[in-house]
């Protein structure tokens, strides 16, 4: 999965702050706006990343006949 990145732009002579994943990109007109967003959409990617490998880990364990 691709880093989340915060990038500061100008437009019409206004400080613009974006937030990036890979190519798309959210806006936001203050800075603090654009910090929260990428820190949550950050956790939100770990948590992802940890359910996938998490879920990984089981399909690949040996399975075990159920004993009666």
């Amino acid at each position: 999965m691709r880093n989340v990145q915060i990038v500061v732009l100008e437009q019409r002579g206004r400080v613009i702050w974006q937030v990036k994943m890979g190519q798309r990109g959210v806006s936001f007109h203050e800075e603090l706006a654009a910090r929260t967003f990428a820190a949550q959409l950050h956790m939100r990617l770990e948590w992802l990343r940890q359910q996938r490998d998490a879920a990984n880990a089981v399909s690949q364990e040996p399975s075990h006949p159920h004993q009666d």
